[in-house]
């Protein structure tokens, strides 16, 4: 086989008519091109016209230096599919550390992935297999990856490690993660493994969208423990939405986030934690100018990291539970988080606190912070059914009812009884109609197994917690700056009822709040179980 510079799929024995195993014939010309560009030097690009093509069983190894060019989303379509080998993960394209000896010294290099769609329905493996991806590429060196839609594969869509000099671009991920139920490695729709190239990766993550996949939206994910959290790594104007996780730092340093949108996610809309693979933390982040609205549960969940890690100019609303969570998962870091920063971010109406703070912090800063409107999870308890009650893939509605508009934002609902007994998440409600969260990310209905319930099921909702407030410290504050915020309620009625409440197992250590706006709340500007020690308080009106 000669090798040109630029090779037609078709010419090379590609048939792209979805029936026949178009796997060999790339194979075929992978190495073909990969040998040529090993022998002289020059990179090489498939040129894909339209049409789908079956990759069956087995995926294909990639070679460095073989791009990988389609006619566009929509016209070139590489189907998945594994019905001769169940147990076998079948990603298009795979080059990775454990299969193939991949590393710094042994990597792809100059490649191109660009304009084609990756259908991973067919692929089902016979248990959850991390592999299961799209694209499963480790140590990639100038890469670029640009306008790609990749659905519903078992794993994570785009599953990609150590990415060098590298570019995601324009990536659509939608429905990844079909066989993770929730709680395993993987199932992402943009999952990127860090830390391979050491202490710096210089890799941009733009324009792409992920939506309603099993776990994380995008993750970076440091891979082993003793390597050092890399810098380098920018994601920006991307949007995550109905993930179980919006965006999530496990493992960077210095990651920036700027103008991302992260909505109706299940558990955060950004996240930094110890759910990776090593049980590290990001540190040294960046997040600002991003839209975190809507999400199941938090906006913005931050723990076991040692800081420092910055908020500026974000607009956090609409969550069910807390705007900002400060926590520790049990496995990481646990000690105090250093140098925190919130400032100048417009945190409101969200389910219960605006800032709740549950993991020792020291030395944080809060800075010219709109934090108002919180605590919508004010209705009480009810209970209902019988005539008129309906429910319908996302709603439940009661025309009885005169319930406080988004009163139950955030609470558990409880349809049925005994075996019949099903949950549903309230994202939202009317008077008389609640919205409810899919039961996974993907799902069309809130009801597991799709079984909505009938007519007149009976009903019920929990009763709100109290105090939900501004801003709460529930763990060890020591030296806090806290200076310049809103903490205030104008709505009608007013459901945010304090600024601040120290709860009785906090501690508050001296540190600096001065100049703050605490008047215009439900119940009282602060409510001290624990009564602050030392610092500086001033000119706090209310």
């Amino acid at each position: 086989m000669t090798a040109p510079l630029t090779a037609d799929a078709h010419e090379y024995g590609l048939v792209g008519d979805g029936t026949a195993d178009d796997r060999p014939a790339l194979q075929k010309l992978v190495d073909a091109l990969g040998d040529a560009t090993a022998a002289d030097g020059l990179p090489r690009t498939v040129r894909v016209p339209a049409g789908r093509y079956l990759i069956r069983d087995r995926p294909v190894l990639w070679r460095s230096g073989v791009s990988l060019i389609g006619a566009g989303r929509g016209a070139t379509c590489f189907v998945l599919a594994n019905p001769g080998a169940p147990a076998q993960p079948v990603p298009l394209a795979w080059f990775t550390t454990a299969q193939h000896g991949a590393g710094p010294d042994h990597h792809i290099a100059d490649v191109t992935f660009a304009h084609f769609e990756i259908d991973g329905s067919a692929v089902e493996t016979e248990e959850y297999e991390v592999l299961a991806k799209g694209l499963g590429l480790q140590y990639v060196l100038r890469g670029r990856f640009s306008d790609l839609y990749i659905h519903d594969t078992a794993a994570t869509g785009f599953g990609c490690d150590f990415l060098q000099d590298t570019v995601v671009e324009g990536v659509l991920a939608e429905r990844c993660g079909r066989q993770d139920p929730g709680e395993k490695m993987g199932g992402a729709g943009i999952g990127i493994g860090v830390g391979g190239w050491g202490p710096v990766e210089r890799l941009a993550v733009t324009d792409c969208t992920a939506n309603g996949n099993g776990t994380n939206g995008i993750f970076l994910e440091l891979q082993q423990d003793h390597w050092a959290p890399p810098r380098g790594i920018r994601v920006t104007a991307c949007h995550t939405e109905g993930n179980r996780y919006g965006i999530s730092d496990w493992g960077a340093e210095g990651l920036l986030v700027t103008g991302c949108t992260m909505l109706g996610n299940h558990v955060a809309g950004f996240d930094v934690s110890a759910q990776g693979t090593t049980s590290v933390g990001g540190r040294g982040g960046i997040v600002t100018g991003c839209l975190i609205d809507g999400n199941v549960r938090d906006g913005i969940a931050l723990g076991n990291t040692p800081g420092p890690y910055a908020f500026h100019g974000n607009r956090i609303g609409g969550n069910g539970r807390y705007g900002y969570w400060q926590h520790n998962l049990a496995g990481g870091d646990q000690e105090p988080a250093h140098d925190i920063v919130l400032e100048s971010n417009d945190i409101h109406d969200n389910g219960l606190d605006g800032i709740r703070i549950d993991a020792p912090l020291h030395e944080p800063a809060l800075l010219g912070n709109r934090v108002r409107g919180n605590g919508r999870r004010a209705a009480p308890a009810t209970e209902g059914g019988g005539e008129g009650v309906t429910c319908g893939p996302l709603s439940l509605t009661d025309p009885h009812a005169d319930w406080l508009p988004d009163g139950h934002r955030g609470k558990t609902l409880t349809v049925g009884a005994g075996n019949a007994e099903v949950t549903a998440m309230v994202t939202g409600n009317t008077a008389t109609e609640l919205t409810l969260a899919p039961w996974r990310p993907g799902a069309r209905t809130a009801w597991p197994s799709d079984a909505t319930p009938g007519s007149g099921t009976a009903y019920r909702l929990p009763d709100t917690p109290s105090p939900r407030t501004g801003l709460t410290a529930a763990a060890a504050v020591t030296h806090p700056y806290v200076h310049g915020n809103r903490f205030r309620d104008d709505g009608h009625p007013r459901t945010q009822t304090h600024a601040l409440w120290i709860a009785h197992e906090a501690t508050w250590t001296a540190g600096r709040v001065s100049g703050n706006d605490f008047s215009g709340n439900a119940s009282a500007a602060t409510r001290f179980d624990s009564a602050p020690s030392g610092g500086r308080w001033r000119d706090n009106d209310g």
